[in-house]
């Protein structure tokens, strides 16, 4: 195990630079999760990690020794990529131990590594397969426990469950947080789906464009967004956001005053989470929306609304919810779920 340590990460590809100033610790044994759009830098920031990117500047440290320059084979990580890459003419046995060969690992402790890999990974009846043998899912646990044998102190993984069907990759994000738990090791995922992130992670860091937005848990992010990004980001759906207008004891929104209870000079947009949304009798702060779209999921139902002042509104509800498309309803903000944003996008 070892904890990671970046300070001042900068990475340029020609004129484009894909990261700016980055700094962060990884504490060990930590499962964090970069997580964020497409080309946000979370993949160039791992690749520079694992020592298959150079940076433009900064350094990078595991433990005490800087990695900053070394090869990655000298880095003592294992990185698992969204292709499975194995060989297709080599067995699972092989595909597993083809690392410990070229490395020169006596046969005996590669024997050892492998079966404590397969047992783990629940993968002792497929040893002798090849990969066109077996699931997609095997696939990927071959990949992993190809990483397994090298005993890193820090496992990679960039996107590893993307190439997966939806209940397969439910299936392997539980099986990675129990290999976490049975490893106890140091482990740095990436993903541009935030549901992975808050179900896997300690820790999550929210990147754009090359910044980090906000680091934290996963539940801090979700009730405590530093920034309008990080508030839209996680969380599916997305919470809502308006335009309002700031006053001294809340904020305005369509000729409707939302009472806070504080000022909010400041304010410019306001957002806040389809399950935070009250749905009923017109009041104070209640505003009129139409239902333009339902969709029932079984155990919730998800309504799409539009405000007078054509703002879009999702409202998470009950599986049984009996409100229709077409119906005209109230809407009420509690203020204890409302969040502020400035015009530049930082939390109020």
């Amino acid at each position: 195990m070892a904890k990671v340590s970046m300070s001042g990460l900068n990475k340029f590809f020609g004129s484009f630079q894909a990261l700016h100033d980055v700094s962060l610790d990884i504490p060990d044994g930590e499962f964090t999760v970069f997580v964020g759009p497409s080309g946000c830098g979370k993949s160039t920031l791992l690749r520079a990690i694992a020592g298959l990117e150079d940076v433009s500047s900064g350094s990078i440290c595991l433990d005490d020794r800087d990695v900053t320059t070394m090869a990655p084979s000298d880095r003592d990580v294992a990185m698992v990529f969204q292709s499975y890459a194995l060989y297709p003419h080599m067995t699972v046995r092989q595909n597993m131990e083809f690392g410990m060969k070229v490395g020169k690992v006596p046969a005996e402790q590669r024997a050892e590594r492998v079966a404590e890999a397969a047992r783990i990974l629940q993968l002792e009846d497929y040893l002798d397969r090849r990969p066109s043998q077996l699931s997609g899912g095997q696939r990927q646990r071959v990949a992993i426990g190809r990483a397994i044998v090298k005993q890193p102190k820090v496992f990679l993984f960039d996107e590893p469950l993307s190439n997966l069907d939806a209940k397969l990759r439910i299936q392997m994000r539980i099986e990675l947080e129990a290999l976490h738990r049975q490893l106890s090791v140091t482990m740095i995922y990436v993903t541009h789906d935030q549901v992975e992130a808050m179900t896997m992670a300690n820790t999550i860091v929210v990147l754009n464009e090359g910044r980090i937005e906000q680091v934290g848990s996963p539940l801090e992010l979700y009730h405590h967004p530093k920034t309008e990004f990080v508030a839209g980001f996680i969380g599916a759906p997305s919470m809502n956001f308006i335009n309002v207008e700031g006053g001294q004891d809340g904020v305005r929104y369509g000729g409707v005053d939302i009472p806070l209870g504080k000022p909010a000079a400041n304010a410019a947009r306001l957002g806040i989470r389809p399950e935070h949304v009250q749905l009923g009798a017109p009041g104070q702060g209640a505003f009129a929306a139409n239902v333009l779209v339902k969709e029932a999921l079984g155990g919730e139902t998800f309504l799409y609304t539009e405000t007078e002042g054509g703002d879009q509104v999702v409202i998470k509800m009950d599986g049984d919810d009996t409100t229709a498309i077409g119906d005209n309803v109230s809407l009420s903000f509690p203020a204890e779920r409302i969040h502020l944003f400035t015009a530049e996008g930082a939390a109020l």
